[in-house]
């Protein structure tokens, strides 16, 4: 039995190779994007097995089927429990929440075996799953103030941004206020249509760019409206996604 694990958190790919290794099965490849998975099922015969993580650094992983016809059985892997129902409509051969239990991990390979047999996906459902999650992302956050609550409106906010080891979101008003949360929770709670992981540092409002000029390094220097930070840099290796993001024009 072959398979490939299609993951964007490398520690969790190798856990989960190693798991699948002691139980006899091969893992030929470990993908970590939408991107690069696309390109492999391209260039190669496709697995008996597929481990999916729904949530990509890219991307949802269901996009791979809107590019590829699958000719594997799928296993989702994900830390998201909301997607469980709607992943068994899909045709999955098993759905395993993380971290991932050896027990379970057993159980979906030998489903695997007794079905013996390929998934066929819908692809209709695919793009409604799509469409749903797209408006599952917030609309609004709540930040603790003292002893009270305050609400913004996403359009309210100018950027997400990490400073001494915090996490603040500022506003348009020109002030930050200090979250309870991570980047890397945020990146997955707003819209890819309105905001963009530039740094390691920020996460920024597309409607909150004032200029954007060349920086050293083949990089990107990014004025933001409200904001006197004047070191808000695209790092190097984000450049060519935020072009794309920001609709593809030549800077």
């Amino acid at each position: 039995m072959k398979s490939i694990i299609i993951e964007d958190e490398k520690p969790s790919a190798r856990r989960l190779k190693r798991m699948l290794e002691k139980q006899g099965v091969e893992v030929s490849s470990m993908l970590y994007s939408v991107k690069e998975s696309v390109q492999w099922f391209k260039e190669n015969p496709h697995p008996d097995l597929i481990f999916l993580d729904i949530q990509l650094e890219d991307g949802l992983s269901f996009e791979i089927f809107e590019k590829i016809n699958i000719q594997s059985a799928i296993v989702f892997t994900t830390a998201y429990d909301e997607y469980a129902l709607k992943a068994f409509k899909l045709n999955s051969i098993d759905y395993l929440l993380k971290p991932i239990d050896e027990e379970e991990l057993v159980s979906a390979i030998e489903k695997f075996k007794t079905r013996n047999s390929s998934t066929s996906f819908d692809l209709e459902g695919l793009r409604q799953l799509l469409s749903e999650q797209k408006n599952k992302y917030k609309t609004r956050f709540s930040i603790k103030v003292g002893q009270h609550l305050k609400f913004f409106e996403i359009d309210e906010i100018t950027c997400f941004y990490s400073e001494n080891k915090g996490i603040y979101l500022h506003t348009t008003a020109g002030r930050g206020y200090l979250m309870d949360t991570t980047l890397e929770n945020l990146e997955k709670e707003v819209s890819p249509d309105k905001f963009f992981r530039i740094n390691r540092k920020f996460i920024i409002n597309l409607s909150a760019i004032q200029d954007i000029v060349h920086y050293s390094n083949s990089r990107l220097k990014i004025r933001l409206k409200d904001i006197a930070d004047e070191n808000i840099i695209v790092s190097r290796e984000r450049v060519r996604d935020f072009k794309e993001w920001i609709g593809g024009g030549m800077i």
